[in-house]
């Protein structure tokens, strides 16, 4: 079943409203309070990201702690596809939908589509420009972004001439932390060029190859995500130059490559706590319970010891 039925039965279930008729049983949402055989479909944006994969543990291990059976697809980065699985989970008769979305634009169609079906959805990280969204769980994005342009000035001074890597274009972190960076850096740093590399480690690699050729002066990079930053490292060392590359999520690798001397620091998130408090904040809301619109998982920022 795909878009167009779901929103054609969506709009049937709610003219039936006062008929005798019922909506099929995979169509109706808990009320009852009982989490007995209660099913949670999980779509992840890509699994190809070690921060992605530390959520969907988090949620793993809250949900086997629970009692709660989930279900786990990979968007592997398609917001189309993202779009039909979340479709698929919906067939299936999830009561809840955890959902990290590829674009924030393209998945508010079948969110709504959860809401008419009140299906409850809970957002891990990045956020639906539309529809109902129960919780977002998600670090502050727009303090974090702020914090790597602090750290920036705290280590070179005002003025520095920065390169932004930016996340994909239409993802809510993206214009959270490109949003909490300007407000610092627009007065106080001198971004000299900025380009989406779309959270991807080879894409880091390639666009900062083609941003140093033309911006030689770069004092600093700052990466909307770790794998971004990564591959800005390979690019610096193989210019030969040396440049701070201050990234974000604070992922195995970047913590890794932090202790090696290589990335200057991170924003790092909990990727694991995310996905703890999501699956909390399902259950609360599939019990009937009122649930905080934003639910916090603190940021810390890393360097090496």
């Amino acid at each position: 079943m795909k878009k167009g039925t779901l929103i054609i039965i969506s709009m049937l279930l709610i003219l039936m409203t006062g008929c005798s008729l019922e909506p099929p049983e995979w169509a109706k949402s808990n009320k009852s309070g009982n989490l007995d055989n209660m099913k949670i479909g999980l779509s992840i944006s890509t699994l190809n990201n070690p921060f992605f994969v530390s959520l969907k543990d988090g949620v793993m291990a809250e949900a086997n702690k629970q009692g709660l059976k989930v279900i786990v697809i990979d968007a592997q980065n398609d917001s189309a596809k993202q779009s039909n699985d979340v479709e698929d989970l919906m067939q299936q008769g999830v009561n809840a939908l955890l959902i990290n979305p590829v674009d924030s634009s393209a998945i508010s169609t079948v969110v709504q589509t959860a809401n008419s079906l009140d299906i409850p959805v809970i957002a891990l990280d990045r956020s639906s420009d539309k529809g109902e969204i129960k919780a977002l769980v998600a670090s502050d994005n727009v303090k974090g972004g702020t914090m790597a342009a602090e750290y920036i000035i705290e280590q070179l001074g005002k003025g520095a001439k920065v390169i932004e890597l930016e996340g994909s274009p239409g993802a809510s972190a993206t214009r959270e932390r490109g949003k909490g960076f300007h407000e610092v850096a627009d007065t106080q740093l001198d971004v000299i060029a900025k380009q989406s590399a779309d959270f991807d480690r080879t894409k880091g690699l390639t666009v900062m190859e083609n941003l140093l050729q033309g911006n030689r002066g770069v004092q600093a990079v700052f990466a909307h995500n770790d794998e971004m930053a990564l591959g800005a490292i390979e690019a610096i060392q193989s210019s030969g130059k040396k440049i701070p590359v201050i990234g974000f999520d604070g992922n195995e690798d970047a913590l890794k490559s932090i202790q090696a001397g290589k990335l200057t620091a991170t924003v790092a998130q909990q990727p694991e706590l995310i996905g703890e408090l999501s699956v909390q904040a399902a259950k609360d809301v599939l019990e009937g319970k009122t649930v905080e619109s934003l639910i916090a998982a603190p940021l810390k920022l890393v360097v090496k010891e």
